[in-house]
């Protein structure tokens, strides 16, 4: 999982960290999947992505995504965006599923199971999770409490909750007690290691 959502929040030091390291045959779950030159777009250019899941995979200038798709070199599971933050959210709480109208009588909705409910149409959707999430944060303290700045918070609580080791970049760690713990969104249970960047998320 790699948080962000545009520009914000994505943790470019510790994808530029991923593409370093000799992974390969990566399903990756995200937002969107990059544009330009740098963060997602820098991963999928080492052709070393499987699969990638997300709600927007046509951002402006996504021409690495294109050119693997085209080329079909990579696939695509399309989550709206509601369903893709709520999948995570029911495997970080330890929900089966859950039923929802997006999607009903839809391409996205095939080999799905439906269900009416008080007279609407549900479509089941299945909990989503991940091995690691790389989230960006904006301070941290040495227990791995996380705070987050404006829209960069997105998809970081959720995905920290999903996934077995947690890796936050945050441009401050600050000390235990530092934080007002009435601001702490993602809780130091949910992360294993934090990383001080230079670069304000």
């Amino acid at each position: 999982m790699i948080g962000g959502f545009g520009g914000a929040g994505v943790p470019n030091e510790l994808i530029d960290a991923l593409v370093n390291q000799p992974v390969k045959d990566l399903v990756i779950i995200t937002n969107n999947a990059g544009s330009g030159e740098t963060g997602i777009a820098a991963l999928l250019k080492t052709r070393r992505v499987r699969k990638i899941i997300c709600s927007y995979p046509r951002m402006p200038d996504s021409h690495h995504f294109e050119t693997l798709y085209r080329a079909g070199q990579i696939e695509l599971e399309l989550v709206p965006q509601g369903n893709l933050g709520e999948r995570m959210r029911a495997y970080g709480a330890g929900l089966g599923g859950y039923y929802a109208q997006t999607s009903y009588g839809t391409l996205l909705a095939e080999g799905k199971e439906t269900r009416q409910i008080d007279g609407k149409w549900y479509v089941f959707e299945t909990p989503l999770g991940a091995d690691f999430a790389l989230i960006g944060g904006y301070k941290a303290d040495r227990l791995g409490n996380v705070i987050y700045r404006k829209a960069a918070r997105n998809f970081g609580p959720v995905m920290a909750m999903a996934a077995k080791t947690t890796i936050v970049q945050v441009p401050e760690i600050v000390p235990v007690g530092a934080l007002d713990p009435e601001t702490i969104v993602t809780p130091g249970i949910f992360v294993k290691y934090v990383v001080q960047v230079g670069k304000e998320m």
